[in-house]
């Protein structure tokens, strides 16, 4: 998945603006996300990209960026 994907996604599935998601973004800080907003991200980015994405992986991604590389 490319930036504007991901973007698009986590605009979707947090219900935030997505004016405000840049590559450089870091999720908990800016985005605010809590613990069960992970989950949900966690699972539409599974949904979307097809392959599982281990439990302990997701927490270790910070930014969008970091997203964007991870699937990569």
């Amino acid at each position: 998945m490319d930036f504007e994907n991901v973007k698009t996604l986590i605009a979707d599935t947090l219900a935030c603006d997505a004016d405000k998601i840049k590559p450089e973004t870091k999720l908990v800080e800016d985005l605010e996300i809590d613990s069960l907003s992970l989950v949900e991200l966690h699972m539409a980015l599974e949904d979307a990209t097809g392959k599982t994405i281990p439990d302990g992986d997701i927490g270790k991604l910070s930014t969008v960026q970091d997203i964007v590389d991870y699937l990569k």
